[in-house]
C-alpha cells in the first residue's frame, strides 16, 4: 500500500498548519502503529548514574590511598608491633572520609538532613561497609580454605581482586538504595 502526501486544507483562523514531520510522528496521522518512543527520563537518569559511578570510584581510590598511607604511617611510628590495630585505625579513618565525601559529592542530592537522619545514614554507611568487607573476606575464605588456593597471589586475587570488586558493587548499590535515601529524593524519582 502506498501513501501519497496531500496538502491539508485548514480554514483560516483555526490555528497553525501542522508540519509534515509532526503529523508523521502522530500515529493517527500515518494510519499505522506508533513508532517506539524513548523514555525521555531514561537518558538523564543514566547520565546521573554514570556520574555517580565516576565520583564513587574516584572517592574509593582516594580512600584506598588514605587507608594504605595511614596504615603504613601508624606501623612506622606509634604502632610498629600492632598491625591489626593499625589496620583498624586506618580503615576507620578511610571509612569516615569516604562517608563525608560520598555524602557531600556523590550522593549530595539524595542525602538526609537533620541530626537524627544523619546519624541513621552514618550507621547504615558503617553497616554497609562491614558487609562489603565481609563479602571480600568470604571470597578469600572460599578461595583459601574451600578451593585450596593458598598462595599469596591467589589470596590477593580472591580478597583484593574478586572480593574488592563484589564488595564495591554491593556498597554502591546499597549506598544508592538505602544509605543516602531521603524521602524527597524517593518521591522525586517516582514522579519523574
Amino acid at each position: 500500500m502506498t501513501r501519497t502526501d496531500t496538502p491539508v486544507l485548514v480554514p483560516p483562523g483555526t490555528g497553525p498548519v501542522p508540519s509534515l514531520a509532526a503529523s508523521a510522528a502522530h500515529p493517527a496521522a500515518t494510519g499505522g502503529p506508533a513508532a517506539p518512543v524513548a523514555r525521555p527520563a531514561l537518558v538523564p537518569r543514566l547520565r546521573a548514574t554514570v556520574t555517580q559511578l565516576a565520583s564513587f570510584g574516584t572517592i574509593g581510590a582516594i580512600c584506598f590511598l588514605i587507608d594504605l598511607g595511614a596504615y603504613n604511617l601508624l606501623r612506622a611510628t606509634v604502632l610498629p608491633d600492632g598491625p591489626i590495630a593499625a589496620k583498624i585505625a586506618s580503615a576507620v579513618v578511610a571509612t569516615a572520609v569516604a562517608w563525608l565525601a560520598n555524602r557531600s559529592i556523590t550522593f549530595r542530592s539524595q542525602r538526609q538532613v537533620g541530626r537524627k537522619e544523619t546519624l541513621r545514614e552514618g550507621l547504615l554507611f558503617a553497616v554497609t561497609n562491614v558487609i562489603g568487607l565481609g563479602i571480600a573476606a568470604a571470597c578469600l575464605f572460599v578461595s583459601h580454605y574451600v578451593l585450596g588456593f593458598t598462595s599469596t597471589l591467589a589470596d590477593n586475587v580472591a580478597g583484593n581482586g574478586v572480593g574488592l570488586v563484589l564488595g564495591t558493587a554491593f556498597r554502591f548499590v546499597a549506598y544508592k538504595a538505602l544509605v543516602f535515601r531521603s524521602t524527597d529524593a524517593h518521591a522525586k524519582e517516582h514522579a519523574a
